[in-house]
């Protein structure tokens, strides 16, 4: 592509755009019959470090006549050089514009770069609209964690795909070159897919709402469309990808990375993931090691990350990590999202001196009534003992992640933040002779679906503003270093995450009025949002900081992730009474729905 060598000296990280990687597959163009374009809608580093991509990238290009090939979002400055040059968006692989491809599909991941999926068909000259795009465009496809509520998407996305991508894709793909070798019409092709379990196509169905804005019925207009759309769900996890792409630049996860296990047991009320990921599934330790022997031999890569949602609650963590350690001496390995309370002293042994690898803890909340009221069982007591544990084995840094604006959160319960952050830190002290380094994150609270806090409120903005005030001021000590996210950046994702198809005029008109990497602080332009929502008349706050009704009728009801509502609904009054719930994993099972599924629970 002539044009592109043109514009690449003029933009930032050029390799962003370049392609031919190590472990990139590149398929013969036309003699592959079926050619999709996988995205992730952020920069390159973000979306090399999603690790659903990859796993589609390997099922895709494994069958004969399917060719997949990335496409990220492009920075601002290649945005710019690309409409200038009059360059469409394209492919890393072949460099084909994405108008030429069958089908593209996003891994929607995060609510904030819906604007960004408009962006990159603005780019690619397709319609964002799909009402506007026709048989001679591509298919626009999506899955993801957003996708459990697809409303705010409707308008733009012709199929969505609800849980696992390996199980469901295959299955559409077969429904596909049937379509394509009858020269089916795109309408012939949506109502077959339409019969796939696990599959959404939001142009068959209709919403209607009550006077006061509130969704009243979101029924299916054709048979073959089904009222419910259950979530796909891999019984068992296939062989982990052990060849990846390796990037020419840093990514953001810059590290080989292998997932032990999907689902969680813990059932933290405020996580989507721990909810949408049920049930547990492993991988076996055999599996695990092989591999980390392929992914470094292959990669070069001298980290791994064993990735989970509650890593210390894999089976055997620490003989796994043990025997990690001794066969790969010099890897270092990185274990994300552990548990305090999982987190066990033989774990911690099994890590004596290697230094390399850093820690991240999530106690979530300061005070123990809190975490009774998000179900994170963990008493002050069980936090000290692990973090000196953690001191006397050698580390003297810390990363810790908080949230405020939790349901029933008062302020004593942000001062408790405060208090527990200097508890942290005199163990530390007293154990090194000096102050650790401790990275506090505080986010703000954001109601996701399918969890038990989905009825609740966000905080406002001066709520917030007084928490993160009493935080900053009670955070100023030698060795700790506060962080939190744009109050304004967390508003709009409770927004878009408990919208409906209303919102779908918002994010246009918040793309046409500039909007774009809306989850980046340089780039966020609110006055966008300010005004897209002024146009379409709709109040953020109705989606955002609304308290729901239990009987009300949600936007993502007709999106069955396996979880019963009566279990959420349940968890959300045991959490207005800071009652915990214990977890399944130790054999008491707590009905959550699953059971019946056929996927069996832990």
């Amino acid at each position: 592509m002539n044009d592109l060598d043109r514009i690449l000296h003029k933009v930032q990280k050029p390799a962003r755009y370049t392609g031919g990687e190590w472990n990139a597959i590149n398929k013969d163009w036309d003699r592959t019959p079926i050619r999709i374009a996988l995205s992730y809608p952020d920069v390159y580093e973000i979306g090399m470090s999603n690790m659903a991509l990859p796993i589609l990238y390997e099922v895709l290009n494994a069958q004969p006549d399917v060719l997949a090939e990335r496409v990220f979002t492009p920075w601002v400055d290649m945005m710019a050089e690309m409409k200038n040059a009059g360059v469409p968006l394209f492919s890393l692989e072949t460099k084909h514009p994405l108008g030429e491809f069958d089908i593209i599909g996003f891994s929607l991941g995060h609510e904030l770069t819906y604007t960004n999926i408009l962006a990159m068909l603005d780019l690619a000259h397709i319609p964002g609209l799909s009402k506007e795009r026709n048989g001679q465009h591509p298919l626009i496809i999506a899955g993801g964690t957003c996708v459990l509520n697809p409303e705010p998407l409707a308008d733009f996305i012709d199929v969505f795909f609800i849980g696992d991508g390996e199980e469901v894709l295959p299955e559409f793909l077969d429904v596909y070159r049937t379509a394509k070798a009858n020269g089916f019409s795109r309408e012939q092709l949506l109502r077959q897919a339409a019969t796939i379990g696990g599959v959404y196509v939001p142009r068959f169905y209709e919403a209607k709402y009550n006077p006061d804005g509130t969704l009243k019925s979101l029924l299916p207009t054709i048979p073959e469309a089904s009222p419910i759309i259950r979530r796909r769900i891999v019984t068992l996890l296939p062989p982990p990808i052990t060849h990846p792409i390796v990037p020419y630049i840093e990514a953001v996860h810059d590290r080989g990375a292998i997932e032990i296990q999907r689902g969680c047991t813990r059932g933290c009320r405020f996580c989507q993931a721990g909810i949408i990921y049920r049930p547990v599934r492993e991988r076996g330790h055999g599996v695990i090691e092989k591999a980390v022997e392929e992914i470094v031999a292959c990669c070069g890569y001298d980290e791994v990350s064993l990735v989970s949602l509650s890593t210390g609650d894999y089976k055997g963590i620490d003989k796994l990590v043990g025997n990690l350690t001794q066969r790969f001496p010099d890897v270092s390995l990185s274990l994300p999202s552990l548990h305090l309370n999982s987190f066990s002293l033989e774990l911690v042994q099994a890590f004596a001196g290697r230094k390399k690898m850093g820690l991240t803890f999530a106690p979530e909340a300061g005070s123990e009534r809190m975490r009774r009221v998000i179900n994170k069982n963990l008493t002050e007591t069980e936090i000290i003992e692990t973090i000196t544990t953690v001191f006397e084995k050698g580390w003297t840094s810390l990363k810790l992640y908080f949230m405020i604006g939790l349901p029933t959160e008062t302020m004593e319960d942000v001062q408790a933040i405060v208090v527990l952050v200097d508890k942290i830190r005199m163990v530390g002290k007293q154990v090194s002779g000096k102050p650790p380094q401790l990275r506090i994150n505080a986010s703000a609270f954001v109601p996701k679906p399918h969890t038990p806090f989905q009825w609740a409120a966000q905080d406002t903005a001066e709520q917030l503003a007084a928490k993160h005030e009493l935080l900053v001021n009670g955070l100023q000590r030698r060795g700790v270093r506060l962080s939190w996210q744009d109050p304004r950046v967390s508003r709009l994702e409770a927004a878009m995450s408990r919208g409906d198809r209303g919102l779908g005029q918002v994010i246009y008109k918040a793309w046409q009025n500039g909007a774009v990497f809306d989850a980046w602080d340089e780039q966020l332009k609110y006055h966008a949002w300010q005004k897209a929502f002024e146009e379409t008349g709709l109040n953020i706050d109705f989606y955002a900081r609304r308290e729901r009704k239990l009987d009300e009728l949600l936007p993502w009801s007709h999106i069955d992730v396996g979880v019963s509502t009566d279990f959420l609904k349940a968890e959300y009054t045991k959490a207005l009474q800071a009652e915990a719930t214990p977890d399944c994993a130790d054999g008491r099972c707590v009905n959550c729905g699953l059971e019946g599924w056929g996927v069996g629970c832990v």
